[in-house]
């Protein structure tokens, strides 16, 4: 084998022996933040390609070690900030799990509902943000006006537009505002209205279909090697969803209305169109739990507590479907009023892997539809 030498540049060309480095990030806007990518280049194929993770890095799970059980969901809910609410779910099962601790039925209902507003919210922006980097501008003014129309009803019940810091062991922070299930039905019903504007402005677009069909397949080898999860592994035909095979919540109930959207292309727009068609399904599951919960006598929301709370010693996994992936706790306790260890598993942190398979053999110029349609977010990479 010839022997090659390897030349770090910044953006342009190297004399046509060698092979270039090119590091896009941590500042590159196609990057979502600050990931980095060190591809190695022959001419304008990608031969070589690793992510490079850390910029963000808080040190959540040694933060965990030292808050309370209360405290640690101000924690959870940021490394997913587009997910929050569902980010908090995981913490509160595994310390309620712990407790052995039974939910009110009307705190079930009521954060199987938020989880499904808060999917929403999550795919929106992908859904948005996406074609924007494949060169189409409108799409994301479209997602931010049908985002913010539930971000107010959102924020109507919790306080909060982005961590919504509503969750707490033993079912939410207080019952929801009067009239507030109404308002809810009409978002709903209002942001399922304009849903065609992804579905013909974007899908039917044949410049967005020309830019993202074959492009990137990930094979469900590759899913099942690298741990990925999400709309990104059932794209691949990896037919999985904690809320269907593990139900947690009130998702048992909601088999008829549940729906888990695959591909077989395992493509960049396989993986659109499952992150497109399960928002379809996330409105119905939010419709399903509203007339639900209006069936539902008056009663507590959540449990009376002990002012000081420690779960027992032993240890458990909580694992919830959040909207990017699989996202699990793994809690060790020690019976004191704080965990002794709580690990995090992140959807991101696995997706983000398979870029290191994915993108050899493509062209630099399909790197950024390839990077944009693994839905990932910087902080759920690095927690």
């Amino acid at each position: 084998m010839t022997p090659t030498t390897e030349t770090m540049v910044g953006i342009g060309g190297a004399a046509e022996s060698t092979d270039m480095v090119l590091n896009i990030g941590p500042q590159h806007p196609s990057t979502h933040g600050v990931l980095r990518l060190k591809l190695v280049l022959d001419g304008e194929r990608i031969t070589r390609a690793e992510p490079v993770i850390g910029y963000m890095h808080r040190g959540a799970e040694k933060l965990f070690e030292a808050r309370d059980y209360r405290q640690i969901i101000v924690l959870a809910n940021r490394h997913d900030w587009l997910s929050a609410f569902s980010n908090e779910l995981g913490v509160v099962l595994a310390v309620e799990r712990m407790l052995g601790m039974e939910v009110p039925e009307r705190a079930v209902w009521t954060r199987t509902l938020l989880a499904e507003l808060n999917r929403v919210l999550n795919h929106l922006m992908f859904l948005g943000s996406y074609p924007l980097e494949l060169g189409g501008i409108t799409p994301v003014f479209y997602a931010f006006r049908e985002r913010e129309i539930l971000q107010n009803v959102m924020e109507e019940v919790s306080g909060g537009r982005m961590h919504y810091m509503f969750n707490r062991v033993g079912g939410l922070k207080e019952d929801l505002p009067a009239g507030w299930t109404a308002r809810a039905r009409e978002a709903v019903a209002a942001v399922r209205s304009r849903m065609d504007v992804f579905d013909d402005l974007v899908l039917g677009n044949e410049i967005f279909r020309g830019r993202t069909r074959g492009v990137g397949v990930l094979t469900p080898q590759a899913v099942h090697a690298y741990g990925v999860s999400g709309p990104i592994a059932r794209a691949s035909g990896v037919d999985f969803d904690l809320r269907r095979d593990e139900p947690y919540l009130a998702y048992g109930e909601l088999r008829d209305v549940l729906k888990v959207v695959t591909r077989e292309d395992g493509d960049c727009l396989a993986r659109f169109e499952c992150l497109l068609e399960q928002t379809h399904n996330a409105l119905d599951l939010a419709d399903a739990c509203l007339d639900r919960i209006a069936e539902l006598p008056p009663g507590p929301i959540n449990q009376r507590l002990p002012k000081v709370l420690k779960a027992p010693e032993g240890h458990t996994y909580a694992w919830t479907e959040n909207p990017l992936g699989i996202n699990g706790y793994y809690l060790v306790s020690k019976g004191e009023k704080t965990p002794y260890r709580l690990k995090l598993r992140s959807a991101s942190y696995n997706n983000i892997q398979a870029l290191t398979e994915l993108l050899p053999g493509t062209l630099v110029a399909d790197m950024v539809a390839i990077l944009g349609s693994m839905f990932f977010v910087v902080g759920d990479i690095d927690k």
